[in-house]
C-alpha cells in the first residue's frame, strides 16, 4: 500500500496584493484540476483578515507529488510577487529529490523552512461523495 503524502504551505500575503493573489490562485487551481487527474485534493485557504494563505494538497504517493511539482512548478515563481512563503510542512515520506525541490521553492517564494513529518500511526477511510 502506498503512503498518502499531505503537503501544507503557509504564506504571508504582501500588502496590496490580495486581489492579484486570489486571481492567480484561482488560475492555478483550474490548471491543476485540468492537468493533474491523480491529485487527491488541492485547497487554498485565507485567514479571517486575508493576511495569510495556506495551501493544502494530498497525494496518493510520492510519484503524484513529483508530477505536481513537474507540471505546476513553473507556475509558482510568478506567485512570489504576491506572497512571502514562510513554511512548507510535508506529512509522509517524499523522495529526496522532492525535498530538494521544496527547499528551492521555499527560497524562491520567501524564506520559509521545510519540515518533513514521518507517519507514525493512524487510520484512513475513503470518503464517499
Amino acid at each position: 500500500m502506498s503512503e498518502v503524502i499531505v503537503y501544507v504551505d503557509q504564506s504571508a500575503v504582501r500588502d496590496g496584493k490580495l486581489d492579484e493573489l486570489k486571481a492567480a490562485m484561482t488560475d492555478l487551481v483550474e490548471f491543476i484540476d485540468a492537468n493533474e487527474p491523480d491529485i487527491l485534493s488541492y485547497d487554498v485557504y485565507f485567514n479571517d483578515d486575508d493576511t495569510r494563505m495556506t495551501v493544502v494538497h494530498a497525494h496518493a504517493d510520492s510519484a503524484s507529488l513529483a508530477y505536481h511539482m513537474e507540471v505546476a512548478g513553473p507556475k509558482f515563481p510568478p506567485i512570489g510577487e504576491f506572497i512571502e512563503l514562510e513554511a512548507i510542512d510535508v506529512y509522509g515520506r517524499p523522495s529526496e529529490e522532492l525535498v530538494h525541490q521544496f527547499k528551492e521553492k521555499a527560497s524562491t517564494l520567501g524564506h520559509g523552512r521545510v519540515s518533513i513529518h514521518d507517519h507514525y500511526d493512524g487510520i484512513n477511510r475513503d470518503l464517499i461523495d
